[in-house]
């Protein structure tokens, strides 16, 4: 109970507090798209690898969401933010503005396809049936205590009005406990996970997520001529360990879950060595 207290202070208080502040001062046109949507096109090019690669089934589907689904709140946000400041925060909530909405969409609607011919149910009635889902995945893609406050807060800022004081410093006083609160709850999460018979399988799983997509965002971004700031975070969260919503659609379509769970430990774990590696080549580029 105290985990799921933590949990949800984090993601119901902490992090649209801070994701409101942060983004009700900038205005979309500051706003940086190109290196967001080669984050994209990277993560689409290692999912449909992953997809066919292990079979086109309901099990590769969850695995291709595992190695393309950053933590990109409670690992990333603290991370970006200790590391680049304020300008390399703005980026990475206009990438976390889309990100879930993207991958997880992308995900329902290729596990619906899945299961629906996995269970030979391809008539009219699967497909609204599908339909319906996917709208509820677009759904809970923007009714969501992360993308909403940022769309909020961006929305704020193109009125031109500032924050009253006795709003701005209790938001900024909540944001600022984001970080150690929300790398606490990975921690303890962290400690819960069993690994077990599955290290073998999690470890290539994890290679894949922290090393490979980020090196295809790097490869994708510098053959764009793309540099500087914006395209250092993107490939610095492309390498962010596996994201907590891969485990729900694991659980959801009832497979590989145990494989899931080993994948976000192991990669959270080695995420302390590959994050640094791929930090200190991201430096070298300028």
């Amino acid at each position: 109970m105290a985990i799921k207290d933590l949990s949800n202070l984090v993601f119901m208080v902490l992090t649209p507090a801070l994701l409101f502040r942060t983004m009700s001062t900038v205005h979309v046109e500051q706003l940086n798209f190109k290196p967001v949507a080669t984050y994209f096109v990277a993560a689409l090019l290692l999912f449909t690898a992953m997809l066919f690669w292990q079979g086109a089934n309901r099990r590769a589907a969850v695995l291709a969401l595992a190695v393309t689904f950053s933590n990109t709140v409670m690992i990333g946000i603290p991370l970006i933010g200790l590391a680049y400041g304020q300008a390399g925060l703005v980026t990475l909530f206009t990438l976390i503005s889309v990100h879930a909405l993207v991958l997880l969409t992308l995900a329902t609607v290729v596990l619906e396809m899945v299961a629906a011919r996995e269970e030979r149910a391809g008539d009219q009635g699967s497909q609204r049936h599908m339909a319906l889902t996917v709208l509820a995945a677009v759904k809970g893609g923007i009714i969501h205590p992360v993308p909403l406050p940022i769309i909020v807060g961006l929305l704020f800022a193109q009125t031109g009005l500032v924050l009253p004081e006795v709003i701005d410093k209790p938001l900024h006083l909540l944001g600022s406990a984001f970080g150690p609160v929300a790398l606490v709850l990975v921690g303890v999460t962290l400690t819960q996970a069993e690994v077990g018979p599955n290290l073998k399988n999690a470890l290539g799983i994890s290679l894949l997520k922290n090393l490979a997509l980020p090196s295809l965002v790097a490869a994708l971004g510098l053959g764009l001529g793309m540099s500087g700031l914006p395209l250092t975070v993107m490939i610095v969260t492309a390498s962010l360990p596996t994201g907590a919503n891969v485990f729900l659609f694991a659980q959801r379509y009832e497979v590989a879950q145990d494989l899931v769970t080993a994948s976000m430990a192991v990669s959270t774990a080695l995420g302390l060595v590959t994050i640094t590696l791929v930090m200190s080549l991201v430096g070298l580029l300028g």
